[in-house]
């Protein structure tokens, strides 16, 4: 298979989609590996060190995408890439299909097959290329919500872990997946106090039993959210439900329950945002203030990072990427459920029951997208 590899284009992107020893085990498998010029740059990885591992260097995004039977990408394509996508074409990347129905729809007129890293869902429910990425941006939320804390930065002079004589600061976590439990682990070094919410009763007992003494779990309602908010320094937003549009926890009303100063890191921008009020930021330009209480929205978070990310994608990515490129991807959804979880939409057709239903589409499962067309490369 002929597998492209583009540099991403998405404002403060520095990730790349593929390592140079990724590259060399897809080419040893028998595949052919493109990569755009310069798409390792950002994660620090030399043209020359994926041309020795075996790839094709490519001057223009157009030939990279043109020429490719898969694209490995980072981020979803964005309006400038939509044009390049193509019929037939598989594309393995983040798509985050519920936070926009444009992207959707673009997907949908194009004709691609959409596998999407963050529905890929084992048995036991883990999202196992959802999962690294996860894992980074809960431990960043901590270190940006402490960041912005400063008075410089706007926020209310609050140091998280405090001084002997002076109280730790107040970090508020919504969700106990793998964002809260990556945000509370680093918020609790710090020596934070960490109170994380959630509606799960078996998943708060078990970060219970897992957690240091500074961490404490409540049970998720509206009214215990409200009074949560009345003193928390840092809110970290790490709700997920997978493949569908993040429930809104905490609503603009709410912001008047805060003192100004206050900072929200809402993680689950990516599936629209636990927050009323948050909107999509970049890098370079990641906070705004909404009633006195600072919001930091970067879409992209683990981007800042895109040596650690790259590599810990890469590792969790590279055997499903094997299994699409030597089996086809029929092949490889028929075996592995997994897998076929991650397929969102084929050849026009939702087959993601969460996208479906977010933008009140028809959904066709894989299986009887596949049944229906066998031939279907």
């Amino acid at each position: 298979m002929i597998i492209g590899v583009p540099k991403e284009i998405k404002a403060d992107e520095y990730r790349v989609a593929l390592t140079p020893a990724g590259t060399e085990m897809l080419v040893a498998s028998g595949h052919t590996v493109r990569v755009e010029k310069g798409a390792g740059i950002g994660s620090g990885f030399s043209d020359e060190s994926y041309a020795s591992s075996g790839a094709e260097i490519i001057d223009a995004a157009a030939d990279v995408w043109g020429g490719a039977e898969m694209v490995m990408k980072v981020k979803e394509p964005i309006a400038k890439e939509w044009p390049l996508m193509k019929s037939g074409q598989v594309i393995f990347t983040y798509f985050h299909f519920a936070a926009s129905e444009e992207l959707t729809r673009a997907v949908i007129d194009s004709g691609a097959i959409a596998v999407a890293y963050e529905t890929v869902e084992l048995p036991s429910g883990e999202l196992p290329l959802l999962t690294p990425m996860s894992e980074i941006a809960g431990r960043m939320a901590v270190q940006e919500g402490a960041k912005y804390l400063e008075r410089p930065q706007g926020g209310l002079g609050v140091l998280l872990g405090g001084v002997p004589g002076v109280l730790p600061g107040k970090v508020l976590i919504l969700g106990g997946g793998i964002v809260g439990i990556n945000a509370a682990k680093v918020a609790a070094g710090l020596g934070a106090r960490v109170c994380i919410m959630d509606i799960d009763l078996a998943r708060l007992r078990y970060l219970d039993d897992v957690m240091p003494a500074n961490v404490h779990t409540l049970f998720s309602t509206r009214s215990a959210i409200r009074q949560q908010v009345r003193d928390a320094d840092v809110i970290i937003g790490a709700v997920l439900v997978t493949g569908a549009k993040a429930p809104k926890l905490i609503t603009e009303d709410d912001l008047s329950l805060m003192r100004a100063g206050t900072v929200i890191v809402d993680v689950a921008v990516d599936q629209g945002g636990c927050v009323e009020t948050i909107r999509p930021t970049t890098h370079h330009d990641p906070v705004y203030t909404v009633d006195g209480v600072m919001h930091y929205a970067v879409a992209n978070m683990p981007g800042g990072v895109p040596r650690s990310s790259t590599f810990a994608l890469t590792n969790a990515t590279l055997p499903y990427a094997l299994q699409l490129a030597s089996k086809g991807w029929k092949s490889a959804c028929v075996q592995n459920d997994a897998l076929a979880k991650g397929v969102n939409v084929v050849s026009g057709r939702v087959t993601h029951q969460a996208v479906a239903d977010a933008f009140g589409l028809e959904h066709t499962t894989v299986r009887e997208v596949i049944a229906s067309a066998p031939r279907m490369a």
